[in-house]
């Protein structure tokens, strides 16, 4: 079992976000892949890894790639402390939108 992105899975946790683990096996080429599969309700968002060992045996990230769902576009990291900044920033900006959401849809009534 490998250990990579302690922190992210605390981050989960933390947050009450539900998680998968996949592996997948390089075929042609010399990058290994690990998916996390994550939501709230549904696995329906998922962080791509793309790692590689150096030459002394560890493991090197060569990328992370986030795709929340409904968005087109990933959205691509260097490190981990990077895409945990941008899913607390997105957690944040989505509670504000659920507690801002009923307000304006009263004052649209009125």
């Amino acid at each position: 079992m490998i250990t990579i992105l302690n922190r992210t899975k605390q981050f989960m946790r933390d947050n009450d976000l539900t998680y998968k683990k996949e592996y997948i096996r390089p075929m042609m080429t010399q990058e290994h892949v690990y998916i996390f599969r994550f939501g709230k309700h549904k696995l329906n968002n998922r962080v791509i890894i793309r790692y590689s060992h150096t030459w002394t045996g560890r493991l090197k990230i060569n990328e992370i790639d986030v795709r929340l769902h409904h968005q087109h576009h990933p959205r691509i990291f260097k490190t981990e402390r990077d895409l945990i900044i941008y899913l607390t920033n997105h957690l944040e900006k989505k509670r504000q939108q659920i507690v801002d959401g009923p307000k304006n849809e009263a004052s649209k009534d009125n």
